[in-house]
């Protein structure tokens, strides 16, 4: 795998070649001269007051690019046959790190104060149509994804006595907006916000940095992945204040994902290990893979340490073997817990390697850009004794399109403190399968528009909508039901309607499934 060596910007002259003219073809240290050569131009640009941050920026997007060019003979994936099996305890099931009898409050405190949460709040919500930051669209009870965050560490300091600090991570995408709102949350937790890394994108065609200037459009830059968390918790300085503090463990989470809470078994297990001479510094959640996970990263042996690979790294004609459920049984949560003192040692030693992922994309002006980024879970390799636990699949419940948003607004679940807790009166294992529409339904505004309220899906198994269809008050959906509207047909699915099994076409038939 591809790994992110220490690069800085030298005293190296740039190379004599005009700035539209290509790299592609020149050899890893002369085209890495060259782009030197741009990023200190760049860096001249800085204000004074603003040098320092440039250059941290500027020099950790060179040691991206200077992986990616090392790598990319060989397409920047893994060698496939050096994958070997997983040891027997590299995956520890949750059963047998969850203590009985259950930690004592005073127990469960002590443990507490140890404690950092940290959710990664980079994304935006452009994929579900709605402007900012995603962490501020509302998903129960008109709570945002910030809101729910907010109110469990609240809740959990309440319960416990404890002073668990809440930290964000922003992108340059939704740090001012989130920064509006944080006096929403004075007084409730002990919140910390920083940005992470911002790096230019690198045009497909000539390899060199997109951007000519440090005030150049937003959409010649980029955040490089949730794996920047640890240099950028490291830069911010909150790294070193929490290590003085008392704080010894961080607990890193997507904030769209639900599932993800502070578990108190992990955290014991991670505080009190079984083998005291052997403790984990590092825990990947992993759970079971289904058919619908198969894109997801998982945990492999690779040159003798447990690595997580992402599809990105995955060779072209290995992709199918990949996404076997029978040879990877589990993926990445992305709910990561890792020890603090051995992220400062890594970083300071400079050994905290990661994999560098190629990210191709196309703007909408039509320009090729190439992003490399990295991945929190990559880190796992670095640390001593890292394991994954295999958790319960409720400790994953991302929200990522309308689909996942109607099923946490509905009766398969409550809410209790902040936390999305599945529905006890549900007795079908598992929740339904949803599909809606992207054309009238991707977007949050159209999504809410389309339904006078939730409908119930207790006993739902399956749900395909497609079409111009809407739902009026108290609708019961169960079994599996599929309602399709054809183009130029609409289908107004009546108040207190109860479909089970049933297929509407667009013409209003409704036929037994």
């Amino acid at each position: 795998m591809s790994a992110v060596s220490n690069h800085s910007v030298g005293s190296t002259s740039p190379a004599p070649l005009q700035r539209h003219q290509s790299v592609v073809m020149l050899g890893t240290e002369v085209a890495m001269e060259v782009v030197e050569g741009d990023i200190l131009a760049l860096e001249s640009l800085s204000k004074p007051e603003d040098a320092e941050e440039v250059k941290a920026n500027l020099n950790g997007f060179l040691g991206l690019f200077n992986s990616f060019l090392v790598n990319r003979k060989v397409g920047n994936t893994v060698e496939w046959d050096k994958i070997q099996p997983l040891p027997p305890t590299a995956v520890r099931s949750y059963a047998s790190i969850n203590p009985a009898p259950a930690i004592s409050n005073e127990s469960a405190r002590a443990l507490l104060d140890k404690l950092v949460v940290l959710k990664l709040n980079g994304g935006l919500g452009t994929s579900m149509g709605c402007v900012g930051p995603k962490s501020l669209i509302s998903v129960r009870n008109d709570a945002t994804f910030l809101d729910l965050t907010v109110k469990q560490i609240e809740g959990m300091n309440k319960k416990y006595g404890s002073n668990v600090p809440l930290l964000l991570m922003n992108s340059f995408n939704t740090h001012l907006d989130t920064e509006r709102i944080r006096h929403k949350y004075d007084n409730r937790v002990n919140l910390h916000m920083f940005q992470q890394s911002c790096y230019p994108r690198v045009l497909k065609e000539t390899l060199r940095p997109y951007p000519t200037s440090l005030n150049s459009e937003s959409k010649h830059w980029y955040p490089p992945g949730h794996g920047d968390v640890y240099t950028s918790l490291k830069r911010s300085k909150l790294l070193d204040k929490l290590l003085k503090s008392g704080k010894e463990y961080i607990f890193i989470s997507n904030i769209d994902n639900l599932g993800a809470t502070v578990d108190l078994a992990i955290l014991n297990f991670l505080i009190n290990p079984p083998n005291p001479e052997s403790p984990c510094e590092f825990v990947m959640e992993v759970t079971d893979k289904t058919r619908s996970d198969v894109k997801g990263g998982t945990l492999v042996q690779y040159e003798n340490k447990l690595n997580l690979l992402e599809i990105a790294q995955v060779p072209k004609d290995k992709v199918d073997e990949f996404k076997s459920i029978s040879k990877f049984k589990v993926f990445n949560t992305n709910n990561l817990w890792a020890n603090m003192r051995a992220i400062d040692r890594l970083l300071s030693r400079r050994e905290m390697e990661m994999d560098v992922i190629v990210n191709r994309k196309t703007l909408d002006d039509g320009t090729n850009v190439i992003q490399l980024e990295t991945a929190a879970g990559s880190a796992i390799k670095n640390f001593q004794g890292a394991i994954g636990i295999n958790v319960p699949r409720s400790r994953f419940l991302p929200v990522k399109k309308t689909s996942d948003l109607l099923v946490v607004m509905s009766d398969l679940f409550t809410l209790q403190n902040g936390s999305i807790i599945k529905n006890p009166r549900r007795s079908v294992p598992g929740l339904p399968l949803v599909k809606l529409g992207d054309a009238h339904f991707g977007k949050v505004k159209d999504f809410l528009e389309r339904f006078d309220n939730v409908p119930q899906l207790l006993e739902l198994d399956h749900l395909t909508v497609s079409g111009d269809v809407t739902f009026g008050k108290d609708v019961k959906l169960r079994g599996t039901v599929i309602i399709i509207a054809n183009h130029g047909d609409r289908i107004d699915i009546p108040q207190g309607a109860c479909l089970e099994n049933k297929i509407v076409s667009g013409n209003l038939r409704i036929l037994d499934h």
